[in-house]
């Protein structure tokens, strides 16, 4: 039997990711030198939700690039025989510079090893944080999120189901209980 429990709301993604800017701001003292890039799909709109925060703070456009991991992922034979597979677009060179990889949910730490991986495909940055907008535990590999909206605590059966508007039409996080 399933329960869908609301998590997040469309006032609470807009105070969370203006939380997360100001953060990533205070943290590099501005945003010189720092590029968002968000891992696809839903991690991509919030990366340039984040760079438009930081736009109307600090007055600055940082660079956004959009990543597509699947090909990097150490599980894609279980998700799909043959992984749709989308072009990975970062417009900036990513050597020496502070990236923030963004994503929505931070469950196992696979996918980010695979942005990890992925992103050092276009260079050396300098350092390499994570933003996400819930942090579901369950790491199942040494990684933690240096920004995150909230943390959720979850059963390995839950989903965590994130809607963005640009992509859902509505900006919504729900939990599904599995029992």
């Amino acid at each position: 039997m399933k329960q869908t429990q609301p998590i997040l709301n469309a006032s609470d993604f807009k105070r969370i990711l203006s939380r997360i800017a100001h953060e990533i701001i205070e943290k590099h003292q501005g945003a010189d030198n720092l590029a968002l890039v968000g891992i696809q799909t839903r991690g991509d709109f919030l990366a340039h939700r984040l760079a438009d925060q930081i736009r109307k703070i600090e007055n600055v456009t940082l660079p956004v690039g959009s990543m597509d991991i699947n090909m990097y992922r150490d599980d894609w034979t279980k998700i799909s025989h043959q992984p749709v597979v989308r072009p990975s677009d970062i417009p900036f060179s990513v050597n020496d510079t502070n990236i923030v990889l963004v994503d929505d949910v931070l469950y196992t730490g696979r996918t980010i090893r695979a942005a990890m991986e992925a992103l050092m495909d276009f260079g050396r940055p300098a350092r390499i944080e994570l933003a996400i907008l819930v942090d579901r535990g369950h790491r199942e590999l040494p990684i933690q999120a240096d920004y995150k909206g909230i943390f959720m605590d979850t059963g390995h059966q839950d989903t965590i189901q994130v809607h963005v508007s640009e992509h859902d039409d509505q900006d919504l996080v729900f939990r599904e209980i599995n029992s």
